[in-house]
Formats: structure tokens, C-alpha cells, sequence
């Protein structure tokens, strides 16, 4: 591996003497043998003038020697080249065993310019030879001669004659010791050195630095071109001649030289900076070219790595430039998104706050009109006054209706349903809204999947898409409704960050209307928008379009153009789950009862209104402003037959919780809730939990009516079929009822597990941990022990694992949303993965009733 040549170390140890002066003649620099020939300190005459450190000979009034000097500075500055003083005679101090002594000295100095990157000298070198010895030798010889002519005698020209052959002698040893020393620095001279003599610039000298640029070969006594031949043509030869011929040095900086350094061997590129000096006799005749220079190549090459990383840089800069005006693009687009998002949100919060107090409302105004109708039969026109009043409540009720539609706070009953037969089932009624003029055209995919969602709302859906149509083609043009398969990707998901990737089916409709502009695009969701003329439109068809298919789980799009039309895509998730085909309208007269109803009601004018319909229709009637003191009735022991209460209540017990609590005591009890805003108490995933009945704000007083017969039926039925004689021949006759213990963290999935097991006809006592249901296990009559797997502290599977050890007769059910492993370790554990629907918890228990009788299982 090649060491790196230290320049400032042979600098300082060269035997010559160095110095560097700046442009202001000024020391920059002086190294060792410079100090010690001039017997002075660094310190002492750096950042000082040259002159002013050394000033001329006083016994000089010519001041020729420092003038020669100057003017060799003055031509260096100049002309930017080296400059050579044969012979200067300078005194100089000089250290001797009896102090610094001060004497005249004869040099030989070479000046040579030490360019910046724009060409001009910064610095210049100094190179001293010290030829005293040398010029005194000559003194001698002329002093001989002289001597010589003047004739002296024998024994002086005897004695002059060995003084000579002495001082030659010396001077010999002298110029030897010189020569040497010339041939040192020349030989370790950093950069490559080489004399070209003549015409045809035949190498004369030649340093080891030169051999290591051009390789190993014959050059000394050879012209340039025949001992370079590769380097023909690159343009070295040519600048050679021009220096021979013009006499004017040229300096070359990074100049790309391709030489075969072995024989045989492909041609290697290297760059040098290097000057061609020519070497003037002093007759004015050019004898040679003194060529001097470095092998710049490792800079060269790093300094094309550096170029090539700075491009490749400014590259990455660029393209994260660009990466980032694309983000910023994005964060703008989501960032609007979420603005829009928000807004709808927080319009959906007050939407469904004030729908809520609307419906309260409107349940007074409208019990009391059907109160009020009873009482004035006799008077035809007071009836049709009323009769227009409850019309007016009615068309209230829808829209309030359509407000809870966009906040996506109504209840939705969804079911496996196929979009194509509701379609088509509804061809009738979209062809008498549309009118004669609008041509209806319905295009149902084959093959087209399921999906869940509330037909009765999907309908709504529908024909109020086809409603605004006929109003932007202003009754005259061509509707198309489309039903089919899709499947929304993660790409499209990535652009629409509101869409879960998967499987859905589409409904599209499309009108010829007028189309709508992007304005009105951004605006078409918002509840009470519309463009309609005042008095003929709500603004709310869009918003409960929007908020119903949000509800669902679904995603909507608009693609329209102004003058050519408008086309709403709906994509409601696919269902796997078989066609479930929808319940009839109960109809018929109205009747009502003498059970005993709770009821349980906050606004007191509600309250009043409500126990007046229901006492009118011969109910006993109780009544509670809240949870709590509905509690307490209950409890206090009077026979309670059905609970009709509203969802949202002030007070520490929350409806549902009540309900329950309310059937733990009076397993027979049926629940009827009433709400016009229900929150998240009874509705979840923006359905109905599973088992609740729910009786919408504002009702009417026939749907009160047959919706209560509709519950005490079921009660009555159940109650005969659980009392009714045990036939004869059954030998052990299955439990009517199981005492389950429910294990359930979880309060909302406590609560509305209890009611699907109240709802299947069992008792139910429910415990959120492990350790409270170890307390009832160890008190005894317990059927089954119903855990979920997750718990805080002891975790499901080791209070059953630890529960049948203790009881080996207790039946167990796992509940885990972690696949099927979890019941493995607990023997004779059903498992009961999560989400399980009624039929599947029915079926366990059936099978597990069937244990307890000692009867072989159908399961």
C-alpha cells in the first residue's frame, strides 16, 4: 500500500535552505537549514518583510545586492515564472564558536511561483545554494594569474603553485559535496522532475518520480518522442515545442496523460498539473526545457467521486423535493378530508341531539291529538282539524326521521337481503313517483351477491334517489338504476381513506338531469343543502342517503357534470349469509289489555301523555321518572308484566342496565324500549342489539297498541308452554330453565349476553372477573358456568379448568374471539367462537339441557 509523501516534513529536513515569502514579500515560511545558515529564529522573522529582516550591506551605497534581489521578486510576481540569480553576494550573520559574526556570502537563489486556482502567484518559493566557497576558489585563480604575470621568484611561484593545488583541491571537494547534494534533492524532489535538452527534447535528467508517471524504461539519452510514443498526439509534444520556440513557459492543471507503464500493457489514464520552463542561455539562446510537476491523480479522481456524489445528491434532493410537494399535496387532500369528516360529525352530533328533543316533542303533540280525536268524535270538522294536525306530526316524525338518517343514530334492523329483488319489487312505486315522462330502466347483474343492510331503509334510499332525479331532469328524461358486484382494492382504498378494501355489491343510479358543479358536489351531503326553490325541498334526502350507507358500513360516490347528468354509486359490504325473507306488516284492529305496565320516562309531559294512551287502552299503569325509582318499584314486589321505558334517562342506571336487573328479578318481565335519539345504549355497529324490542319516537297510538299485544302474546306463550303437564312416560324430563353464571369484563357485552339468555327463557347471574365467580360457584346452583376467555387477573380457561375440578357435572362454555384453541385444555368445554348469533347460543344450551336430563343430545 503506497505511504503518503509528508511534504511539510521534507520541507522542514531538507539540507537546502527554504524559504516562502506571500505576495507582500513577507515570511511565510522557512525551514530548518534556512534558519541555521542565516543564524536566525522562526519567530523572529515570520510575518516580517525580507528586507526588513535583512537589510542591505551598509558598506554597499549601491544597494546592489538587495536590489537584485527585489527585482527578482518583481519578475517572478510578474510574469508568474521561476527566476533564477546565478550570483548575489549577501551578508548574512552566521553562528561560530565565538558568537554570530556577520560576513559576506555568495548564493545561488531560484525563485520559483506557487500559483493560485485562478493562476496568480500567492506564494514564492525560495531555493538557496551557498557558492562562498565556490566564488572565493575563483578569487584565487585570478589572484594566481596575476601573480603568474608579475613573475615573483622561484620559492614564491613553488609556494603559490601548492596553494593552489590546495585551494582546487578543496574547491573539488567542494563542488563534489554539491553535486551530491544537487542530486539529493533532485532524486527526492516530490513531484516528477526531468531536463529535456535541444530541439528534439532529449531527456538529460530524469528523477524517480518521473519513472513512476511513465513506467520503467530507456529515457535518458532518447528524444520525448521516441521514448514516449504513446503520448503522441495528447498534445504534450506540441506544448513542448511551443516553449522551445516561443520561449514562454506554459503551466497545465489536471491535463488527462494515457502511458503504457508496462510493456505490452493497455494504456493507463493519469492526470498531472506540471510547468515546462524553458532554460535560457545567457547569450538569450533556449538550450532546454526544465519540466517539473505532480501526479494529481488520486485528486482528480476524488474530485470526480465528489462531483459524481454531489450530483447524485442534488438527484436525491430533487426527488425528495418532489416527494415532498406530493406529500404536502396529500396532507392538503386528507387534511381537507378530515376537516370534512368533522364537519359531518359534528353536524351529526347536533342533528341527533335535536331530533331527540323533536321527537319528545312531537310524541305530546301527537298522543294528545289522538287523545283529542277520541274525545270529539261528533264534530266533523274539529276531526279534520285534528286529523291535519296529526298529518303535520307525521310529516315531523319523517323529518326528524331523515335528521337521525345522517347522524347515523337510527336503528337499523339489517338483514341478508338481495338488492335486485328489492329493486324490482319496488318498480310500481318508482314508476308512479318518477311520472310518465322519466323512462325507468332497471340492469341487475347476474351472479349478484348478498349483502346486510335495513331494507325498509334502503328503500327510503332508493326512492329518494329517485326523486331528486326526476326534479334535475324536471320531469322529463331517463332514469337507470344498476345493481352488480365490485370490489374495492387497496389503491382505491388508499385514495378514499373512509373504504375498507373488500367484496360489495353496488347499487348505482343515474339521471340525464341537469348535473351538478364541483361547489355543489363538496356541498350535497350537508343537512337542510339543497338548490331547490324555498318551500319545495328539505335538503335532508342526500343527507340521510349518506348517512344511512355510513351506517351501514358501506361507501358512497358522486360522479357528475353539469348539463350531462348525474350518477350516485352505493357500495354496501357483501353478506355470506343466506337471504332472510322480511316479516309482514302487522295489521288489523287495534286491541288493548289489562296487564300491568312500568312505565319509565324523564319529560313529564311525555310521561302524562304516554300513561293516558295506555290507560285509555284499559292498561294498568305504573310510572317512574327514572332508572333508579323504576328499580325500586320493581323491587318492592308489585307484579310488573311489561317495562316500557325510554333509552336515554338521567340518573346512575342507564336503561339497559335496568332492564336487566329488571328481569333478574321477574324472569317473565317483557321489555319494550322507546327512544327518538338512541345513542349507543341499545344499538350497536349501528344496529339493534340482538333480543331488543325498540318502539320509535313519535308513535302512533295503533303502533303502541299492537306493538304491546305483540310482547304479552309472546308472554303469555311462553309462560303456558313452561307450565304446561310433563307427559307421563318421560323418564327425566329436561330443565325448563338453566341457572347460568356469566363470566364478562365487558359491561356492554355483559349486558347484552343477558339478554339473549333472558331472551331464551334462562336465569342468569352475571360477574365481571374470575375471582366473584368462584364465590357463586362455591355457594352451589349453578347449571352452567358461561365465561369469556380474556379476564383481569385469572384468566377464563383457568376458572373453568379449576371449576371442574371441583365439579365435575358442570356443563362450560368458552367464549374467545381467538379461534378455537382456547377451550382445548378444559375437558368437555364447548367453545363458542366470537361473533355467535342467537341460533348458535340456543343450540349449545338445548344440547347441554339435554346432558343435565340424562337424554341423548341431537346436537
Amino acid at each position: 500500500m503506497p505511504h503518503t509523501i509528508d511534504f511539510e516534513t521534507l520541507f522542514d529536513r531538507s539540507p537546502n535552505p527554504y524559504m516562502v515569502l506571500d505576495r507582500e514579500l513577507r515570511y511565510v515560511a522557512a525551514n530548518e537549514a534556512y534558519l541555521r545558515v542565516t543564524a536566525s529564529r522562526a519567530e523572529d522573522i515570520l510575518g516580517r518583510s525580507v528586507f526588513e529582516a535583512f537589510p542591505h550591506d551598509p558598506n554597499d551605497p549601491n544597494n546592489s545586492s538587495a536590489r537584485q534581489l527585489r527585482e527578482s521578486f518583481e519578475r517572478v510576481l510578474k510574469g508568474r515564472v521561476p527566476d533564477t540569480l546565478a550570483l548575489i553576494p549577501y551578508r548574512v550573520p552566521r553562528q561560530t564558536p565565538g558568537g554570530v559574526v556577520v560576513e559576506d556570502r555568495y548564493w545561488s537563489a531560484t525563485h520559483t511561483p506557487l500559483l493560485d486556482d485562478r493562476g496568480e502567484v500567492a506564494f514564492i518559493l525560495q531555493h538557496t545554494v551557498d557558492v562562498t566557497e565556490l566564488q572565493r576558489l575563483k578569487q584565487a585563480v585570478r589572484a594566481a594569474e596575476l601573480a603568474r604575470e608579475e613573475a615573483p621568484p622561484m620559492e614564491q611561484m613553488e609556494a603559490g603553485v601548492l596553494q593552489r593545488a590546495r585551494l582546487v583541491q578543496e574547491a573539488n571537494r567542494n563542488l563534489d559535496a554539491e553535486r551530491r547534494h544537487l542530486r539529493r534533492l533532485f532524486e527526492q524532489a516530490p513531484g516528477f522532475v526531468a531536463f529535456l535538452r535541444g530541439r528534439e527534447h532529449v531527456f538529460e535528467l530524469v528523477n524517480p518520480s518521473y519513472y513512476q508517471l511513465v513506467g520503467h524504461r530507456e529515457l535518458l539519452g532518447k528524444p520525448a518522442r521516441e521514448a514516449l510514443p504513446e503520448v503522441e498526439g495528447q498534445g504534450f509534444f506540441e506544448m513542448l515545442d511551443q516553449v522551445f520556440t516561443t520561449g514562454e513557459p506554459i503551466v497545465g492543471r489536471g491535463q488527462r496523460l494515457l502511458v503504457q507503464r508496462e510493456p505490452g500493457s493497455t494504456l493507463t489514464a493519469a492526470y498531472v498539473d506540471f510547468v515546462y520552463q524553458p532554460i535560457i542561455e545567457p547569450d538569450g539562446t533556449i538550450s532546454g526545457i526544465f519540466a517539473q510537476g505532480n501526479d494529481v491523480t488520486a485528486q482528480k479522481r476524488a474530485q470526480d467521486e465528489l462531483l459524481k456524489y454531489r450530483e447524485h445528491l442534488e438527484e436525491l434532493v430533487r426527488e425528495r423535493t418532489r416527494a415532498l410537494e406530493e406529500s404536502e399535496a396529500e396532507r392538503r387532500q386528507t387534511e381537507a378530508a378530515l376537516r370534512q369528516a368533522q364537519k359531518m360529525e359534528a353536524v351529526g352530533k347536533l342533528t341527533g341531539g335535536v331530533a331527540h328533543d323533536f321527537n319528545n316533542l312531537l310524541q305530546v303533540i301527537g298522543g294528545n291529538l289522538q287523545l283529542l280525536q277520541r274525545e270529539i268524535s261528533g264534530s266533523e270538522q274539529a276531526q279534520r282539524r285534528l286529523q291535519t294536525a296529526v298529518g303535520a306530526v307525521e310529516r315531523g316524525a319523517r323529518l326528524a326521521s331523515q335528521l337521525l338518517a345522517f347522524a347515523r343514530r337510527q336503528p337499523l334492523e339489517p338483514m341478508a337481503l338481495n338488492v335486485g329483488r328489492l329493486v324490482r319489487a319496488m318498480d310500481d312505486l318508482l314508476r308512479r313517483a318518477l311520472g310518465e315522462d322519466i323512462a325507468l330502466e332497471t340492469v341487475i347483474a347476474g351472479g349478484l351477491w348478498n349483502t346486510f343492510a335495513d331494507p325498509n331503509q334502503l328503500e327510503n334510499v332508493i326512492l329518494n334517489l329517485a326523486i331528486n332525479a326526476r326534479d334535475a331532469m324536471e320531469g322529463e328524461g331517463k332514469l337507470t338504476i344498476e345493481a352488480g358486484n365490485a370490489m374495492l382494492d387497496d389503491h382505491y382504498a388508499q385514495l378514499h381513506s373512509e373504504v375498507t378494501p373488500g367484496q360489495y355489491v353496488m347499487l348505482a343510479v343515474s339521471d340525464t338531469g341537469c348535473g351538478m358543479s364541483p361547489e355543489i358536489m363538496e356541498r350535497v351531503f350537508e343537512p337542510f343543502f339543497t338548490t331547490k326553490p324555498e318551500g319545495q325541498g328539505t335538503g335532508l334526502g342526500l343527507s340521510m342517503v349518506y348517512g344511512f350507507v355510513k351506517q351501514t358500513g358501506g361507501h358512497i360516490k358522486i360522479y357528475s357534470e353539469v348539463g350531462h347528468g348525474t350518477t350516485i354509486k352505493i357500495y354496501l359490504p357483501r353478506s355470506f349469509q343466506a337471504e332472510v325473507q322480511r316479516t309482514e306488516v302487522v295489521s288489523g284492529p287495534i286491541e288493548g289489555g289489562n296487564e300491568t305496565i312500568l312505565v319509565v320516562e324523564d319529560d313529564a309531559e311525555v310521561r302524562a301523555t304516554v300513561v293516558e294512551l295506555l290507560s285509555e287502552l284499559g292498561y294498568r299503569v305504573l310510572k317512574a321518572t327514572d332508572g333508579q325509582s323504576a328499580l325500586a318499584v320493581i323491587q318492592s314486589g308489585v307484579p310488573v308484566d311489561l317495562l316500557f321505558t325510554d333509552v336515554v334517562m338521567p340518573g346512575p342506571v342507564r336503561s339497559p342496565e335496568l332492564a336487566r336487573q329488571a328481569k333478574a328479578l321477574l324472569p317473565d318481565l317483557e321489555v319494550l324500549f322507546t327512544s327518538g335519539y338512541t345513542e349507543n345504549a341499545i344499538v350497536h355497529g349501528g344496529r339493534l342489539d340482538p333480543g331488543v324490542s325498540l318502539l320509535s319516537k313519535p308513535y302512533r297510538r295503533e303502533d303502541l297498541a299492537r306493538k304491546l299485544r305483540q310482547l304479552l302474546r309472546n308472554r303469555q306463550q311462553r309462560m303456558a308452554a313452561r307450565t304446561a303437564p310433563t307427559p307421563a312416560p318421560a323418564p327425566a324430563p329436561a330443565p325448563k330453565e338453566l341457572r347460568i353464571l356469566l363470566v364478562e369484563d365487558d359491561e356492554s357485552i355483559r349486558s347484552s349476553v343477558c339478554e339473549l339468555l333472558d331472551v331464551l327463557g334462562h336465569r342468569v347471574l352475571a360477574v365481571p372477573s374470575a375471582e366473584e365467580a368462584q364465590k357463586v360457584l362455591a355457594s352451589g346452583g349453578i347449571d352452567v358456568l358461561f365465561t369469556d376467555v380474556s379476564l383481569p387477573g385469572m384468566s377464563g380457561v383457568e376458572l373453568a379448568r379449576e371449576a371442574v375440578r371441583q365439579r365435575p357435572g358442570l356443563q362450560v362454555i368458552i367464549a374467545s374471539g381467538y379461534g378455537g384453541a382456547a377451550g382445548n385444555t378444559v375437558p368437555g368445554a364447548v367453545l363458542l367462537p366470537k361473533p355467535y348469533e342467537l341460533s348458535q347460543l340456543e343450540s349449545v344450551l338445548d344440547r347441554m339441557m339435554d346432558a343435565l336430563a340424562g337424554r341423548p343430545s341431537n346436537g
